[in-house]
């Protein structure tokens, strides 16, 4: 009977191993919030320009290997889209005042290699997970003709609730945090040390609704 039992758990350990999914895809979509703060001398109309570029789309994604039942890695990616316009009073040589109109769209990227922690091995519905990823965060700003841009490392970390709907499908919310800090960066082509007091930061907190896909 013993000999029995043993053969029927040494048969069914390759399907218990092979069953557990492998591969995890945690696409998401949400808003990020920009952390830094404005400069205390603008205007009241230039206060409202900056502030629009201070909050927009952000969508991320991760992609991990399973190595064991806790622990992954891999590659994560996101990506922050913002835009603002306005109307602004400028003045002409001989001082005449002339109306001028702006437009600026930021993106901040991230790319870089990752670790995963969660228990999408467990035997619950509720899953919870964390990821951490070291790279290269980039940012461009283009107001009219103008391009501003840099690079620098950068970290970012999401927190992350996934229900399961099937084994193979988990949503839920999530938190994250993406910074760096430009330390040099180029006007149209154009590269330049920035000040100590004018560095671009770089910091966002995100608020998202996400999908896990298990293979």
């Amino acid at each position: 009977m013993k000999n029995k039992f043993l053969l029927f758990a040494l048969a069914a350990l390759p399907l218990s191993v092979f069953s557990q999914k492998k591969i995890s895809i945690i696409p998401s979509i949400g808003y990020g919030f920009r952390t830094a703060s404005l400069p205390s001398n603008l205007s009241g109309q230039e206060e409202s320009y900056l502030k629009g570029l201070k909050s927009g789309i952000n969508f991320d994604v991760g992609a991990y290997y399973q190595l064991n039942t806790v622990i992954g890695l891999g590659v994560k990616y996101n990506i922050y889209s913002a835009s603002s316009s306005g109307n602004f009073i400028g003045y002409t040589p001989d001082g005449n005042p002339v109306s001028i109109s702006l437009s600026t769209d930021d993106t901040i990227t991230f790319v870089g290699p990752a670790f995963l922690y969660s228990n999408f091995n467990e035997n619950t519905k509720h899953k919870l997970y964390y990821d951490m990823a070291i790279g290269v965060i980039s940012y461009k700003s283009k107001t009219d003709n103008i391009l501003f841009s840099g690079s620098n490392l950068g970290l970012a970390t999401t927190i992350g609730y996934m229900y399961e709907i099937s084994p193979s499908i988990l949503i839920g919310p999530q938190v994250g945090y993406t910074g760096g800090t430009l330390v040099k960066a180029k006007m149209n082509g154009q590269q330049f040390d920035l000040p100590d007091d004018q560095k671009e930061a770089l910091h966002r907190l995100t608020v998202s609704a996400g999908v896990t896909i298990r293979l």
